[in-house]
């Protein structure tokens, strides 16, 4: 007796982007596995929860790749380059997360909050912040406001990449940047790379560990 063809996690996947893409978060399990030709229960043999789904449908990591890095940076390397590296890690994170979510917006679908779970943005924001108070603990940065800086940054990406979704032509303000002619070339890499650089080179001055804390570090 034949046995019967196996679904892969791959055809549950497109199956549950499809129907996502349609109704949103709020689309039952039940309609994703109709759609997929299986039942409920063998979705949540291979999902423990809608969420897991959700996010692996839609190719949102739940903890994207920068996060994990930042998580070993701490007190280790340049931080200013850290800083630049990270971002760039951010931008590009952002550049595929957020196309997907205002195409869910653009058609009616908000993502609904998942579970007691913080908006992405937000824990984004308080692990950038954590990042920052501990280089601060370390006195690799000079006392400030972390989670004010972590907002700037990641605020002033998000934007960057919003302006890139919403106009095929972005214009970023390039005035005395000595970078500014690279940010006109029409490669995308290397203006994201400058934005980045510019970025960090304005909050820098006013984040940078003071003179007796470079001596400290140095002894």
């Amino acid at each position: 007796m034949a046995r019967t063809p196996r679904i892969t996690n791959q055809q549950i996947l497109e199956a549950a982007r499809q129907v996502f893409l349609q109704q949103g978060f709020g689309a039952s399990t039940l309609e994703i596995a109709q759609q997929a030709g299986i039942s409920e229960a063998s979705i949540f043999k291979r999902f423990s929860t809608k969420e897991e789904l959700f996010f692996a449908a839609m190719g949102i990591p739940e903890k994207p790749l920068w996060v994990n890095e930042l998580e070993s940076l701490c007190g280790k390397g340049n931080l200013k380059e850290n800083l630049i590296n990270i971002c760039l890690q951010i931008m590009e994170f952002y550049r595929e997360v957020l196309p997907l979510i205002m195409m869910l917006r653009s058609r009616g679908n908000a993502i609904a909050e998942l579970g007691s779970k913080e908006p992405r943005p937000m824990r984004d924001v308080k692990v950038l912040t954590a990042f920052l108070e501990c280089e601060i603990n370390q006195d690799r940065l000079r006392p400030c406001d972390p989670q004010i800086v972590a907002h700037i940054l990641l605020g002033s990406l998000m934007n960057c990449v919003f302006l890139e979704q919403i106009s095929s032509q972005v214009s970023i303000p390039t005035a005395e940047l000595p970078i500014g002619t690279y940010l006109n070339s029409g490669d995308r890499a290397t203006e994201i790379s400058a934005f980045v650089q510019s970025l960090v080179d304005i909050v820098w001055p006013g984040i940078a560990p003071s003179q007796d804390q470079m001596k400290g570090i140095r002894d």
